[in-house]
């Protein structure tokens, strides 16, 4: 099955084809990104399998023809790689919202875009961007079925003691505000995907994975089911990110309103665009050059990669308490798949657990490895995550029960 799998954002368009034999046979047929779309100019990035990256900087000036500029890359005469439009049998969209709505992948129809609609006031970078994408296909493939997966999803199964907060319940009942969390897509993969990688039931296993990257959350798993994750009612929660702030005290809010009066929307980009390692280095939100600056002796590019390292373990141990113990921990994202000093740091304090570190596994960069020795009492590994691919499986499942 030929399934187009589409990642949306508030300005650009990411996207994978696939040719789905079965969960575990596939091939990716071509991969890249439209990107600064409504800007002056934007670029797309096509790369068919096996062949070098094609970049093309023109305005790209909505997601339609953001998309439109995709499909026509597809079915390029001379470099794409599909001889019609027609050959895409199916797309999956991620969505990063699904709110209390929805535990699994689904079909899109009416009702589901309708629910889609109502989590935008949850992730209004997001939600909205992804309806975009879906219409978009819906106007130049209106008979090609499409699904939608939800970060919130894996994370649906965590107990009300763990996603309410304690306002008062009626904020609870007329606005739906709780815990929903994120990047479940990307959780549950690694979670499964570093099971079987290291000979545990994953139904039948404690696992925390920690998804580090620009942005960052960290997940408790207990027999296949969440049971607590660090990000909130919205992605801005938890740990300190490339430009979030993560966890903070709520009266800092209004203390800062009274102290520079801004507008709500000004306040969410300071939480969500100037914060985190922005806003501690004052330089970037880039992990890779605050490494670089820290190498080079900058004290606050130091100070919030201690911060990153800090919370990390914070996270890890609180979670282990809940669990009451933990079989294995995960590292997956960019960072966490390519910053062996953040392992280690990271695991030279869990050696309460029993855990034994392999420093010379950790040196992997982007590849599944056990990093924990065979003596130890938990298991730690490296393992890559990839989202589209769980889209793609699972955008083949629904679409196959249309048939039967």
């Amino acid at each position: 099955m030929i399934i187009l799998v589409i990642n949306c954002g508030s300005s650009s368009i990411k996207y994978q084809l696939f040719d789905m034999k079965n969960d575990d046979v596939f091939d990716v047929i071509a991969k890249g990104i439209a990107e600064k779309i409504g800007l002056p100019v934007g670029r797309l990035q096509f790369t068919a399998a096996g062949k070098e990256k094609i970049v093309k900087d023109l305005p790209i000036k909505d997601h339609a023809q953001g998309m439109k500029l995709i499909l026509e890359a597809l079915v390029d005469p001379k470099t794409g790689v599909l001889k019609s439009l027609d050959d895409i049998e199916a797309v999956g969209h991620r969505i990063v919202q699904g709110g209390k709505y929805f535990s699994k992948s689904e079909l899109v129809d009416d009702d589901v875009m309708k629910k889609i609609e109502i989590c935008a006031d949850f992730a209004p970078l997001h939600n909205p961007a992804h309806i975009l994408g879906i219409n978009a296909i819906k106007a130049v493939l209106p008979d090609v079925p499409q699904v939608v997966t939800f970060d919130t999803a894996f994370h649906q199964t965590m107990p009300a003691y763990a996603y309410m907060y304690a306002l008062p319940y009626e904020y609870y009942e007329k606005y739906d505000i709780r815990r929903y969390g994120a990047h479940g897509t990307s959780h549950q993969f690694v979670a499964q995907k570093g099971a079987k990688f290291c000979g545990l039931d994953f139904e039948n296993s404690k696992i925390v994975t920690c998804h580090i990257g620009n942005g960052s959350s960290v997940t408790a798993i207990v027999n296949g089911h969440v049971i607590d994750t660090s990000m909130g009612f919205s992605p801005l929660e938890g740990m300190i990110m490339g430009t979030r702030c993560g966890s903070i005290d709520a009266s800092i809010i209004p203390y800062i309103l009274k102290k520079e009066p801004m507008s709500p929307d000004e306040l969410s980009d300071l939480l969500q665009k100037k914060s985190g390692f922005l806003g501690i280095s004052g330089k970037t939100s880039d992990a890779r050059e605050l490494d670089e600056l820290a190498n080079s002796g900058d004290q606050r590019a130091k100070l919030a990669l201690k911060m990153m390292t800090y919370d990390v373990i914070k996270l890890i141990g609180s979670y282990v308490a809940a669990m009451n113990g933990v079989d294995l921990i995960v590292f997956t994202g960019g960072i966490g798949e390519h910053n062996s000093r953040l392992r280690r740091r990271v695991c030279e304090n869990l050696s309460y657990l029993g855990l034994k570190f392999d420093y010379e596994a950790n040196t992997a960069w982007g590849v599944d490895t056990i990093i924990s020795t065979p003596e130890s009492k938990v298991k730690v590994a490296l393992i890559t995550t990839d989202e589209e691919l769980v889209i793609a499986r699972d955008t083949m499942h629904i679409v196959n029960t249309l048939d039967d």
